[in-house]
């Protein structure tokens, strides 16, 4: 658990809704709010100057941005102007989303010194919406990690426990929500990047259908699976940014929506068709996960859905398939980065072909460099057919078995991860392992359907545990409203970090022993 103080004034206990509420009442300022923040993310970098633990969750904080930007907004509310419900609020955004003026490095070496001319197409409807960015979000180097421990800025400490992970890619957005260092975040999901992090640290995230919101300014690592979304406490707060950065965008090729979405409480529950996925659950999921999920569905049997048991036949296909095309993607998107346009460049370069491959060499991690070179293989022509062709066809198949499921079924209702977030260094010298804790967010992005990650229950250390509910394209109302509903008669989403103090001394116990037996086999050493 993080050592960040709470405040008097309750800002930061707010929803996003809340407080833009409490900001339109004039109880609180825009510069009240933002300064709140500014104060609570100085005190986790004060933490880790002074020897402890700090939760690492921004590469870049925009307090002096920020501050006026809060008074310029003041300004607009001041003078009767409308704005959105969220104006005046502070948001964390993931450092892959160019800012204009602000370093925007997409947590790399190679691009620590790039300051963007533009700002993202999502960035400007925030701004226009009345929304006040504090800070930029920490993040897996290009966004190619499960766990935010591939950042050339450190790891991001999860602050349910913070020698775990907070999942990934968009762990450090993760981070800001869950520590109250920001009320609710942008992120972007190519695998599964905003709805882990989500089940990891007890937050609710929405990865939109792709082609409902502009990508133009998110730096691209897999350009057909790529996807900006939101990240908040509660799925209300994740369905107003998203209204807000929806719609149709022409500087982006791929946008498809012609206006953004409007969200609606409509009905309830009562005849939604609800499938489950049985072959999610039979091997590889932890009992605790699989427990959690399960009680979810009998709830939302209860709220009048009709739950029914199923089977998606292409599941084991999905990972392998999803690494074949994202790391194709990835090749060829990363190599713009040479180091001659912008970003990085070697200083023990003497000739140009020196400074592509010394750049490249120094600039890009451990992590892209194998995904490059993985995608470079696929992509070559000994062997395009055996790997690329053939997981194009499987991405045909997967999406298929989506449309079938979806003729049934309203919504599909499965795990995110397999286990609960794991501990810092257990499985960053195993891709392989990390790549399989995407089983069940991967095929998603294949078939370009939106998700609702969204927590279900806490493992028996304390641990939140996440679902998602899966819908076809452009469905996000539908996914809203059951989890609003759902989000109605549980208090898992109400639950911070600091509930985890708070369990059976016996439990707690099992906790300390755990962690004292890691630390003495590391020879007394912490993470």
């Amino acid at each position: 658990m993080t050592g960040i103080k709470p405040t008097d004034t309750g800002i930061r206990e707010m929803s996003a809704l809340e407080l833009g509420e409490k900001i339109k009442k004039r109880e609180f300022s825009c510069k009240e709010a933002a300064k709140e923040y500014l104060d609570a993310i100085r005190q986790d970098t004060d933490a880790a100057e002074n020897g402890g633990q700090s939760v690492n969750a921004y590469i870049s904080v925009m307090e002096e941005e920020a501050l006026k930007r809060a008074e310029a907004v003041q300004e607009r509310i001041d003078s009767g102007e409308t704005l959105s419900p969220l104006a005046g609020v502070p948001v964390a955004v993931k450092d892959n989303i160019c800012t204009k003026g602000t370093k925007t490095t997409a947590a790399s070496k190679i691009l620590s010194n790039f300051i963007p001319p533009y700002d993202a197409t999502v960035i400007e409807k925030l701004q226009k919406a009345g929304a006040v960015i504090i800070g930029k979000a920490n993040l897996d180097e290009f966004a190619m990690g499960g766990s935010t421990e591939t950042s050339w800025y450190g790891v991001t400490r999860n602050p349910w426990d913070l020698d775990r992970v907070p999942g990934g890619s968009s762990g450090g957005s993760a981070a800001t929500v869950a520590a109250k260092l920001a009320p609710y975040a942008l992120g972007s999901d190519t695998g599964g990047s905003i709805r882990q992090p989500c089940a990891f640290c007890n937050l609710t995230g929405i990865k939109p259908t792709y082609g409902s919101v502009s990508r133009y300014g998110l730096m691209a690592y897999a350009s057909s699976l790529d996807q900006i979304g939101t990240m908040g406490r509660d799925v209300k707060d994740c369905a107003a940014a998203l209204s807000i950065i929806s719609g149709y965008d022409p500087k982006d090729s791929t946008s498809v929506m012609d206006r953004p979405f409007d969200f609606f409480e409509d009905g309830g529950m009562k005849g939604l068709k609800i499938g489950i996925p049985k072959n999610y659950f039979e091997t590889g999921i932890s009992d605790e996960v699989k427990s959690a999920v399960l009680e979810a569905a009998k709830e939302f049997e209860k709220l009048g859905a009709d739950v029914t048991e199923f089977e998606i036949p292409t599941i084991e296909y999905a990972v392998p398939a999803y690494y074949i095309v994202a790391c194709a993607e990835a090749s060829s998107n990363l190599s713009r980065y040479d180091g001659i346009k912008y970003g990085f460049r070697s200083e023990n370069a003497k000739e140009m072909l020196e400074v592509f491959y010394r750049s490249r060499s120094e600039g890009f991690g451990t992590e892209v460099k194998r995904r490059i070179m993985l995608g470079s293989f696929v992509l070559s022509s000994g062997y395009f057919d055996a790997y690329y062709k053939k997981a194009l066809q499987v991405r045909g198949l997967i999406k298929q078995s989506f449309d079938d499921a979806f003729e049934k079924y309203d919504v599909i209702l499965s795990p995110v991860s397999p286990t609960t977030a794991y501990r810092i260094g257990a499985q960053i010298d195993d891709p392989l392992a990390m790549y399989m804790a995407d089983i069940y967010t991967v095929s998603i992005n294949l078939a370009g359907l939106p998700a609702v990650a969204l927590p279900c229950g806490f493992s028996s250390d304390g641990m939140p545990v996440g679902m998602q509910l899966i819908g076809k394209a452009f469905s996000e109302p539908v996914l809203v409203k059951a989890a609003a509903a759902y989000q109605s008669v549980t208090g898992y989403h109400l639950k911070g970090p600091e509930a985890r103090s708070k369990l059976k001394p016996e439990t707690q116990a099992g906790i300390d022993k755990t962690d004292t037996a890691i630390k003495r086999e590391k020879g007394g050493q912490g993470k």
